[in-house]
């Protein structure tokens, strides 16, 4: 396969096109491994101003509510009807890019929250199992979904406990091709195999009126155009051990499907070794579908394969995005674009 390979800190990446043969899984090996070798068990309670609008709506209510802000770029976290931080937070960045008063929220009542989706032979095909231990891992084509449930969570923007509570009584990792499922009724799900294909690149002229704001106190990430705010995420900001570098910088690059060296050395003590091990790509790989490179070693904002934790845990001194927001950013960015960390 030809590549491209960068060396940024503690990462390596290949640029290449993902490969049919790639398929995608999540095994819990994988995510104790990413817990407890990469300092993500930080957990803490986040303080956040509450919407008294969003905490009185039903919870078909606000499963809508959560498919309009998503529609429109402003990541509400997980859609599964629970009004938490991200729905309230990602509400007030819609209202503020769209000039709206507090008080104010979007009619949603025209969406239909549900929508059965058929399973495919292409979702079964992307499914695999997943080592335990990084040399193992190194030797596999992809890190790929390990269930089909888990595919489905992702692809519809949710959780696979929602999946479950929409759909009672049914064993969603045995249902075959061509069966029924029914899931939140996203506008863009996120079609894995569709991915960077249908995903187009910004301009590079965008890099000179748009930036990147990471907020790390709020949690969330801002694209901006000019004065226009465009989209917002939630995020994860490194942590207490490994905090996301304060400052300004400038994106370097962007890598759909990029593939991660894994480095104990780095990891544990900051310290980059000659033992490492070229983990491949997959939604399951540490850095999850996107690597955006940061002119500072080391350093980027990413996708991630646990998308539930995000805003929840901490990260390795780097901004984590759910995998579906990772490829929406991919599309509003562009090399050179100002990167602000506040």
């Amino acid at each position: 396969m030809d590549a491209i390979s960068w060396a940024w800190g503690p990462l390596t990446f290949m640029e290449s096109s993902p490969e049919p043969r790639f398929q995608r899984f999540r095994v819990t090996g994988l995510c104790l491994l990413t817990l407890s070798l990469w300092g993500l068990m930080s957990c803490e309670t986040r303080r956040h101003t509450p919407d008294p609008v969003v905490d009185a709506m039903s919870r078909d209510r606000t499963v809508q509510l959560q498919i309009f802000l998503d529609s429109q770029h402003f990541g509400p976290g997980v859609v599964d009807g629970y009004p938490g931080e991200f729905t309230s937070k990602a509400l007030s960045l819609y209202r503020e890019s769209q000039g709206l008063p507090e008080n104010v929220t979007p009619e949603v009542a025209y969406i239909q929250p549900y929508t059965n989706c058929a399973v495919r032979s292409e979702d079964l095909a992307r499914l695999g199992s997943m080592a335990s231990e990084p040399a193992d891992l190194a030797q596999q084509k992809s890190l790929p979904y390990t269930s089909l449930t888990e595919l489905l969570a992702e692809k519809f923007h949710t959780t696979m406990a929602f999946l479950r509570e929409l759909n009672p009584g049914r064993d969603l990792n045995g249902l075959q091709a061509g069966e029924w499922v029914r899931v939140p009724n996203i506008q863009q799900p996120f079609w894995v195999d569709a991915y960077p294909s249908s995903y187009p690149r910004a301009s590079t002229a965008v890099a000179t009126h748009r930036r990147v704001i990471v907020d790390t106190r709020l949690r969330m990430l801002r694209v901006m155009d000019g004065e226009k705010l465009l989209a917002a995420f939630p995020l994860t900001p490194g942590s207490s051990e490994h905090p996301a570098p304060l400052g300004e910088w400038k994106i370097a690059g962007a890598v759909p499907w990029p593939w991660y060296r894994y480095d104990e050395g780095v990891l544990k003590r900051g310290e980059r070794t000659e033992t490492f091990f070229n983990l491949p790509p997959g939604p399951n790989s540490p850095v999850g579908i996107l690597w955006t490179g940061l002119n500072r070693p080391g350093v980027g904002i990413h996708g991630t394969s646990s998308p539930e934790t995000i805003g929840r845990s901490g990260s390795h001194g780097c901004i984590r995005l759910a995998n579906w927001d990772a490829a929406v950013f991919y599309t509003l960015v562009a090399k050179g674009m100002p990167v602000t960390i506040q």
